[in-house]
């Protein structure tokens, strides 16, 4: 079983990654202009990997999005789950978590997506695009409208674009990975249908960046202090009745751990090829499960539609499928990393005057000793077996091994509990009685926390507790809610080490920007205030800004390979993340979906306006 899953895994790898190696010298100088699709240069060999990408079709005026898959049926819905508590915001642009993102990205769309299958930036509202120079005029879908009926035009995508994403309103990750050489892009209307970017010079990911949603101005403008008030729009409590959307489903209901609802939005502008109107099904549903647990005893009590099957289920569910309602697939590794982050944040709070860590363990934390030995001293192979069952390969790097720019050559190492302590002893570490003490007299104690209910990080958590024991450093693991996790991460800073995963593009390093550049909203592990300076940074971190400012500004793939394998470098020798294991993403889903197209980049449901439901209603 195993050994097939790994032949499956390997293949789908290959052939991914041939799609993509096949262009990725081409940078922005490759693409030609289309009416439909921005593409390669029409001589670059290019490979079938079956999924058609949805054309322009124009009808009575209106520039719609037709899918190219087979027609299906109208009606029915999909159940589909979220684990925790529960969506924080279902505003775009002030998300960050997993779960917030999710239910804003099926209610917003952007000027561009992803194809699923090859990587290619493809336009979305976008119908169409002209390229000169460092200029970029981006001709919008004529006739495309509102979820209230009124016309998405030029005036949204600038006020999306100049007076949230630019002004830093809400979380301000796409500002800063939009920042080339210290300046942003400038923006301006032509006409109703028509906005050009000028860039200060070629940027590699600048398209794909344009994937952000657009914004309803007309929405948001209505209250005079829209700009004060932004991150109390499109809260969890606001009126379902009164959003507005672009996306192919709208909001109807929210009921705090229970469910989301999400229905058709009727003036979505895709079309099948009868040129009826997607979505085909009616009504998507995210049930709040709470734990990894009750998640699986819904999907065995046909409660659920989908489920991603950790390393432990697999086999079981594998087993029974012949004579099941569902398929299993495997979509390879895993696009995201699981790992320990290590708070190495050695500032005071100005409003109390008080560090935000404790001294004594800040002088642990900021010792690259100590953090290298935490490093050698987890069991990943054990993690792999016990926690994974055999369905993941142990990580070391901060890029996934399903990227391109995975930096092959940091190969790892086995559990090496006497290199760990002979790190420790070098920074005046001592052993007592199984206990380790600091070179101060101290005795090593940290707190550890991953969010509650999700049972592979808390098999995690309970394993790297037993693994730092060996090396005499006490761990005070505690799952917390969610919510509360990502308050400590990028609010009150108040938290020692923390179990966590971060999604990533297989595609784009420079999308983790916000997570590896000094000032990221997402900088985990020396977080700061916008009001900090910048004499806590360290040198490395130094090189990190510069780093992705440089990378960004490459078009080659091997010019920004060796860029971006110099920065997986930098945390391997650091450690301020320490990297676990990356899962095989496996999967169940009810036959009765169709039009799957399953994707190692993109997963098994992002078609979801051209799924349907072979039966109708459920």
């Amino acid at each position: 079983m195993k050994s097939s899953i790994k032949i499956i895994t390997i293949i789908i790898f290959i052939i991914i990654f041939m799609a993509l190696c096949l262009n990725k010298d081409s940078g922005l100088s490759n693409y030609t202009l289309n009416s439909d699709l921005i593409k390669p240069n029409p001589d670059a060999v290019q490979l079938d990997l079956n999924y058609p990408v949805p054309k322009t079709k124009t009808i009575d005026g209106t520039d719609y999005l037709q899918s190219q898959l087979p027609v299906g049926k109208f009606g029915g819905e999909l159940i589909s789950s979220t684990i925790g508590e529960g969506p924080k915001t279902f505003n775009p642009y002030t998300s960050t978590d997993a779960t917030s993102s999710t239910m804003a990205d099926i209610m917003y769309d952007g000027l561009f997506t992803t194809n699923p299958m090859t990587g290619e930036v493809i336009p979305k509202l976008a119908k169409s695009i002209e390229i000169k120079g460092n200029k970029y005029i981006i001709h919008l879908r004529k006739g495309v409208k509102w979820s209230d009926g009124k016309p998405i035009t030029a005036d949204d995508v600038m006020f999306t674009w100049k007076d949230i994403i630019f002004a830093g309103l809400g979380n301000t990750s796409t500002r800063d990975a939009m920042m080339i050489s210290g300046e942003l892009p400038k923006i301006r209307k032509i006409d109703t249908y028509t906005v050009e970017f000028v860039i200060k010079q070629q940027f590699a990911p600048f398209l794909r960046m344009l994937s952000a949603p657009i914004a309803p101005k007309h929405y948001f403008s209505k209250d005079k202090d829209w700009q004060k008030n932004f991150d109390r729009f499109l809260a969890t409590n606001t009126d379902p009745k009164s959003i507005v959307t672009s996306g192919a489903y709208r909001l109807k209901e929210y009921i705090p751990a229970q469910r989301v609802v999400f229905v058709k939005n009727p003036d979505y502008y895709m079309i099948n090829k009868n040129n009826e109107k997607l979505p085909y099904i009616n009504k998507i549903v995210y049930l709040i499960v709470g734990d990894v647990n009750n998640q699986i005893l819904k999907f065995e009590a046909n409660e659920l539609d989908e489920i991603s099957l950790k390393g432990g289920d697999v086999a079981r569910y594998k087993a029974k499928e012949n004579k099941s309602n569902y398929v299993i697939y495997n979509l390879g590794a895993d696009n995201g990393t699981m790992f320990i982050a290590i708070n190495l944040n050695n500032r005071k709070n100005k409003s109390t005057g008080k560090y935000y860590v404790n001294p004594v363990k800040q002088r642990w934390f900021s010792d690259v000793n100590f953090r290298k030995a935490i490093d050698y001293a987890i069991d990943r192979k054990s993690m792999v077996q016990n926690i994974a069952n055999g369905m993941a390969t142990p990580l070391y790097t901060a890029e996934s091994p399903n990227g391109i720019y995975y930096n092959e050559k940091l190969k790892g190492h086995p559990r090496d509990i006497n290199k760990a302590k002979s790190l420790l002893k070098q920074s005046g570490y001592v052993f007592k009685n199984s206990k380790l003490y600091d070179k101060y007299g101290n005795s090593v104690e940290v707190d550890l926390s991953t969010n509650a209910g999700n049972t592979e990080r808390e098999a995690l958590g309970v394993m790297v507790k037993q693994d730092l024991s060996d090396i005499g450093i006490k761990v005070n693991f505690k799952p917390i809610e969610f919510n509360s996790l990502v308050n400590k991460i990028t609010n009150s800073f108040d938290w020692d080490m923390i179990i966590l995963g971060l999604t990533g593009s297989p595609v784009e390093p420079h999308n983790g920007k916000n997570v590896w550049n000094s000032n990221g909203p997402l900088h985990l592990f020396n977080q700061r205030k916008p009001e900090d300076s910048d004499k806590n940074i360290y040198p490395w971190e130094k090189r990190l800004d510069d780093i992705f400012e440089k990378a960004a500004l490459k078009l080659k793939f091997s010019e920004r390979k060796k860029y971006y394998d110099e920065y997986q470098q930098i945390i391997y020798e650091q450690a301020p993340i320490v990297y676990l294991y990356s899962p095989i993403r496996i999967y169940a889903i009810r036959r009765k979906i169709k039009n799957l197209y399953p994707s190692t980049l993109s997963g098994l449901t992002y078609n979801i306006e051209e799924l349907y439901i072979d039966g109708g209603k459920r």
